[in-house]
């Protein structure tokens, strides 16, 4: 006798105040593995996407807008500007 078959049997010789108990137990079962299973694929799709935005941003090249010297030399005047000496 299989698994199903023997359930099935037990089930069959419950009451049906009992029967009824157990398929809301199922019910839940199922909507819990329902939950899970969605949240798992969530998760899953969740990672490729944070996997390929990784791929894509660390394949860009960046190009400096300004050398570093004039880096600094704005962020001097900006100092002094608040009144800090350097």
């Amino acid at each position: 006798m299989t698994l199903q078959e023997t359930a099935i049997a037990k089930i069959q010789q419950l009451p049906d105040a009992l029967v009824q108990e157990i398929i809301h137990f199922i019910d839940s079962i199922t909507h819990n593995h329902q939950a899970k299973v969605t949240s798992d694929s969530l998760e899953s799709d969740r990672s490729e996407a944070w996997t390929r935005w990784f791929q894509v941003t660390d394949s860009l090249e960046t190009t400096p807008t300004a050398s570093i010297s004039e880096y600094q030399q704005h962020l001097l005047i900006k100092y002094r500007q608040q009144g800090l000496d350097l």
